[in-house]
């Protein structure tokens, strides 16, 4: 899969693709359906998704709560996995911001990326104070020689599928709702880094990711699914992961630990990728350290009965 930052500078290769446009934070079931959609109109052209960074939202409201679902590394991940040929990942800035419906469509589609085709969702608005909608699009479509499919919106058991739903999901300790409109476990991907090495002395070592930047899951113990994406140890593991500020060592800023069942190495600077399968409890504060051992024997008992049985 190729990358590509600024719309303005594109080799010829890159040129003519089939794309999805939009934000695509969590690649859901319904980001899932346009990229179809973009599959099945491009016919020879390279697969292609169009997205911005950072996202909107964070450069509109900078100092707002973490949002986002997976960070840019871990979506194009994702999408690479799909079968993206082209990720346009557009520096979203305010030059970009100020375009006006018509402009986007000519500066960024049409002579920037020189895009064969488009699919966005039925609530799809584009330029400047979001003024452009999906029949602008078309009539742009029309004029400037690019085609375009408008996707209808997913729906599932709950309403619709969106982002925000999924995040309500996951502050609500309900994983596995999440993947149902995910399409896959919701994952945090990240690099292992430094602890206070507490488990270890526990009998419970642990690897270390931060989640700053990530919309927080509701703090608590969960069973994971673990699969290690660089390094000597690569491979799929089962596992037990907290996510929270540890209250027993008076900490505040929230973290992601993950316990690997039957697992010897070093995983220091690996990137991994932790699914969240389960909800077991809420952090806790315990009377002592040996109640506090007691209880992750009970979390890790309890978590393989569940990742076993899956």
């Amino acid at each position: 899969m190729r990358i590509i930052r600024d719309y303005q500078y594109v080799e010829p290769q890159d040129r003519g693709a089939s794309v999805a446009i939009g934000n695509f934070d969590g690649v859901h079931r319904g980001h899932q359906a346009v990229i179809g959609l973009a599959r099945a109109a491009g016919g020879d052209a390279p697969l292609g998704v169009l997205t911005f960074e950072p996202h909107p939202r964070e450069y509109f409201a900078p100092e707002s709560p973490p949002f986002r679902l997976m960070s840019a590394k871990a979506r194009a991940s994702r999408l690479e996995k799909l079968g993206i040929e082209r990720l346009y990942e557009i520096n979203f800035n305010a030059a970009l911001a100020a375009l006006t419906p018509e402009e986007f469509a000519r500066k960024v589609i049409k002579d920037g990326l020189g895009l064969k085709h488009v699919v966005v969702g039925a609530d799809f608005c584009f330029g400047n104070k979001r003024a452009g909608t999906v029949e602008d699009l078309r009539r742009f479509g029309e004029e400037m020689g690019f085609g375009v499919t408008v996707a209808e919106i997913l729906e599932h058991e709950g309403g619709q599928v969106s982002s925000t739903a999924i995040r309500e999901a996951l502050t609500d300790g309900r994983p596995r709702d999440a993947a149902a409109q995910l399409g896959h476990w919701h994952r945090i991907e990240g690099t292992v880094i430094g602890g206070e090495q507490r488990g270890r002395e526990l009998g419970y070592p642990t690897t270390n990711m931060s989640i700053d930047g990530l919309h927080p899951p509701k703090l608590g113990v969960y069973a994971v699914l673990v699969e290690v994406l660089t390094g000597e140890h690569k491979g799929h593991y089962h596992g037990a992961a907290s996510i929270g500020v540890r209250p027993m060592f008076g900490e505040n800023r929230p973290n992601l630990e993950t316990f690997i069942f039957d697992f010897k190495g070093d995983l220091y600077g690996a990137t991994l990728s932790i699914g969240l399968v389960e909800y077991l409890r809420p952090e806790l504060k315990f009377d002592s350290l040996e109640a506090l051992i007691e209880q992750m024997d009970a979390d890790c008992a309890r978590a393989r009965d569940i990742l076993e049985a899956l």
